[in-house]
């Protein structure tokens, strides 16, 4: 039907999000200031769990600058927070308390609020409320939840010959985005409008109505620029249904904004799964059976995607090989901690990690190289779509072509020649593997798109932004399909005005389904913008056709600059276009990673030389941006193999609450060098044909270093290390001394 193709799609084209925040002219929650803007503090348990006994909130009503203090009491609860009960057997729902009623759960939770003049005037009249809790034991017994199971996986597992263990216990580890959380809500208007650092502005504007007993009309959600979230802000949180409280019974604006202690105290964790299988194989490597156990915390509460990380854990054993007996148990472990929920990656590291160890001492075991091994077992490209033994459905890839693409661009054999060359040296160094593959979200995602009197267009997407670049791939695809330029497509995110209704940024999701409704609506328009013309013009509808720039009939182009103010004032400019598009399938992108690590004898603190990365994501919008989501999810990566930790004592007492306990990766702790390679083949499970790229980082990475560090000491011990790989567990090993971390 085109005449011609403007090639946006694929362009390397830099982010145009970048100016503003890189020269401190961002616009985040804390930088809006309205007129009388009230501050709230949040007065927190001091104990992990316990029965309330006294709650004085006289001195600080009476003290400087506050205008009001909230107890439970004081608030008026009408529902719940919602929770996706993604596993259709789990009956278990541990909803949010906005303020602790009459006992509570863990350190952290909010018991009070204090309302004052200034941010400072509300910290200290939060120091003036007396709470006193009788401390209680809260044991939770493990919870069964589900189980994913073909053939009969422990017989099978019984007779194989080669039979190996594996156990990886995850810490729990903080989201850690650059802006903490924050909440604003305007109280005096006809409407409630609250602004926040959320990456699911409609989902928060459900919960704040159902929680309050408003109606979707009453309540305007806007997330202006987020800074990072990587899950942590998918849900609401005590503390933005308190704000908004506040600023309805104040008629007032009410802000607040989390201290980074808070965060680690209150605001949800990642990972912290448990988890231990076996693998049955034949002596030949051809793996036969498997088993497996993950136990998953939830804390005290349940944020709405609680359920994702045990799911993807589960549904995505055993990965991308052959395999046709399994059993799978997955058991939920509530606790007096913080809440665990989504975090880039969301049970797809735990898995991933769990099975690639199975392999590499598979390998071992049986004396082949572990690339070998994994050849010998995937799925082949030519089985695709392919029916898991967990049911779930991969739509698209090529393994092996990943794992031959991965041994020619890195010299595999003339590595391991180097290695034994530097282990005769005394240097002590490894090289780890890891394949994977990955589920990006199902479901709806929602688009609206117009083409204004001005010839520009104006797109909102449902996926909203927090770094991702999210403004730029959503201008290349509209500049592609409507064949103008990026720069004449203003997008829009993050506001529940926008649009009917939207899911947000999350599960790798926004760019295979809300790139897919962008272009779903893009088809549509234009359609709509030819059947214009063609009225216009007095030409039949064949014969007016998309061209660079605009539209055109028998062969003379018209530019949308002059086409749409034609169309407004003979009044056939068509209304906006909004869809809804729901994916017909889940994309399942997959990579390959190879990681070169060396580790100093004396300390044991490792250095990951090299990172060579294979990832097949799909049909690519921008790869520039493909790449800093690789180079950024695989930071984070590092930061759970190597580094962080959240640690509570017996008494539920947080440990790490500060960033002098807590460690995150920093420029000098990233891989000396790193490679990135594309295998991209197109999803047939959405429109546009993308596969989720955001948390590829923290699924291929970890497992593929792990290795590399479990190979590096295996000279010296057999000793199966659990992350984070810290260099003083590397240097126990190393040294056959007990870990005493």
């Amino acid at each position: 039907m085109a005449e011609t193709a403007s090639g946006w799609i694929g362009a390397a084209l830099r982010r145009r999000e970048d100016l503003a925040l890189t020269t401190g002219r961002g616009r985040f929650v804390d930088d809006i200031q309205p007129e009388g803007c009230l501050f709230l503090e949040v007065v927190r348990s001091p104990v992990a769990a316990g029965r309330i006994t006294a709650l004085d909130l006289e001195d600080a009503r009476a003290a400087e600058g506050v205008v009001a203090v909230f107890s439970r009491v004081d608030l008026h609860i009408c529902g719940e927070a919602a929770i996706n009960m993604l596993i259709r057997e789990a009956a278990v729902r541990l909803p949010l308390e906005v303020l602790a009623d009459g006992k509570v759960s863990h350190v952290g939770q909010p018991v009070a609020a204090v309302v004052a003049t200034s941010r400072a005037l509300a910290r200290d009249a939060a120091d003036l409320v007396v709470l006193e809790v009788e401390e209680q034991q809260r044991v939770a017994p493990p919870i069964p939840v589900t189980r994913w199971h073909q053939g009969d996986a422990h017989a099978a597992l019984a007779a194989a010959p080669v039979q190996v263990e594996a156990r990886m216990d995850h810490a729990r580890v903080a989201p850690m985005a650059l802006e903490p959380r924050a909440a604003l809500a305007c109280g005096s208007g006809p409407r409630l409008e609250v602004f926040l650092s959320t990456q699911t502005p409609f989902r928060a504007r459900e919960d704040i109505c159902r929680i309050l007993g408003m109606e979707p009309s009453q309540v305007h959600v806007t997330a202006p620029d987020v800074g990072g979230a990587f899950g942590g802000k998918a849900s609401i949180y005590p503390e933005d249904l308190i704000v908004c409280f506040a600023a309805r019974a104040l008629q007032a604006p009410v802000k607040w904004v989390a201290l980074r202690s808070e965060e680690f105290l209150a605001a949800t964790h990642g990972r912290g799964g448990a988890t231990g299988a076996a693998l049955g194989l034949d002596r030949d490597g051809h793996m036969l059976a498997l088993t497996a156990d993950l136990a998953f915390q939830t804390g005290a509460w349940m944020p709405y995607s609680a359920y994702a990380p045990p799911r993807n854990a589960g549904r995505m054993l055993p990965g991308p090989y052959l395999l046709r007996d399994i059993d799978v148990h997955l058991t939920l472990q509530p606790g007096a901690l913080a809440p665990v929920g989504i975090y880039r990656g969301a049970g797809r590291p735990e898995a991933v990690m769990l099975m690639e160890r199975l392999v590499d001492k598979a390998a071992r075991a049986l004396g082949l190289d572990p690339l070998e091994l994994r050849r010998r077992n995937l799925i082949p490209a030519a089985a695709m779509p392919y029916r898991t033994p967990t049911g779930e459905t991969y739509d698209s890839g090529d393994l092996a072509g990943l794992l031959d693409r991965l041994e020619q661009v890195t010299g595999y054999g003339a590595l391991r020649h180097r290695q034994a060359e530097r282990r005769a040296a005394g240097e002590i160094c490894g090289l780890g593997l890891a394949l994977y593959v990955e589920p990006c979200g199902a479901g709806f995602e929602t688009a609206r798109l117009m083409l204004r009197p001005d010839g520009s267009f104006r797109a909102d997407t449902g996926s909203s932004a927090q770094g991702q670049g999210r403004q730029t791939a959503v201008a290349q695809i509209v500049a592609e399909a409507l064949f103008t330029r990026p720069d004449r497509v203003e997008v829009g995110s993050g506001d529940t005005d926008r649009l009917q209704t939207a899911t947000g940024a999350l599960a790798s999701r926004s760019t295979a389904i809300g790139g897919s409704a962008m272009l779903t609506a893009c088809t549509k328009l234009l359609e709509r913008l030819r059947q214009a013309a063609a009225t216009l013009w007095q030409q039949p509808f064949d014969q007016v056709r998309p061209a660079a720039g605009g539209l055109s009939v028998a062969g003379v182009r018209q530019d949308w600059a002059v086409l749409a103010p034609a169309l407004e004032a003979a009044g056939l400019l068509p209304e906006p276009v909004e869809e809804r598009y729901i994916a017909p399938g889940e994309a399942w992108a997959s990579g390959a990673v190879l990681a070169e690590v060396g580790i100093d004898p004396e300390t044991g603190v490792p250095e990951v030389e090299r990172i060579t990365w294979v990832d097949d994501a799909g049909r690519i919008v921008n790869p520039m941006l493909v790449e800093g989501q690789l180079l950024g999810g695989m930071a984070q990566g590092l930061g759970h193999a190597l580094m962080e930790r959240i640690v509570y004592d017996d008494d539920g007492q947080l440990l790490t609450g500060s960033l002098m306990d807590y460690a995150v990766p920093r420029a000098g702790d990233m891989p000396r060098a790193v490679r990135l390679e594309k295998r991209s083949i197109p999803s047939p499970a959405n429109a546009l044909g993308a596969k989720g790229v955001g948390e590829a980082g923290c699924i291929g990475v970890p497992p593929a270093v792990i290795n590399a560090i479990q190979d590096a000491i295996a000279p010296y011990s057999a000793r199966d290390l659990q992350p984070p790989l810290t260099g003083e567990r590397i240097w126990r090993a190393l040294n056959n001394l007990e870990d005493l971390t």
